[in-house]
């Protein structure tokens, strides 16, 4: 499984909601080209996989918005509080970031399943 975010590199929950609702939107664009331009797509497949994409981009940034439920007087000392903190939201982040990359890819799948054989083909002549 691919990582689409690598958490460890984002500077708040602000940057890491941002990132995810740029990736999903770029996704769900694409997706909308194909829905509309190509013919002979399976339209109700393509439907579906956008909507996965939208319910994994919620579900992303709500579970964002969960915070440390524990204070600084908790701890022998400020440190402490600190990297008890930074290992909350360091693992928080990267298991919001590994199912959100989960369910882009069950989508993904969905999505190219949708494409005609035809213009799968066409799009790797292109490409070579």
């Amino acid at each position: 499984m691919s990582r689409i975010i690598n958490p460890n590199i984002m500077a708040n929950k602000r940057d890491f909601k941002k990132s995810i609702e740029a990736i999903g939107a770029s996704i769900c664009d694409e997706m909308m080209m194909a829905y509309y331009n190509i013919e002979g797509v399976d339209r109700p497949a393509v439907s579906e996989a956008i909507e996965k994409v939208l319910k994994a981009i919620t579900m992303a940034k709500n579970n964002a918005n969960i915070y440390f439920d524990r204070g600084p007087k908790g701890y022998a000392n400020k440190a402490e509080y600190i990297k008890e903190k930074d290992q909350f939201f360091k693992a928080l982040f990267e298991k919001i970031s590994a199912v959100f990359s989960t369910e882009i890819d069950s989508a993904l799948k969905q999505f190219n399943a949708a494409i005609p054989a035809q213009v799968k083909n066409q799009n790797k002549e292109l490409a070579n």
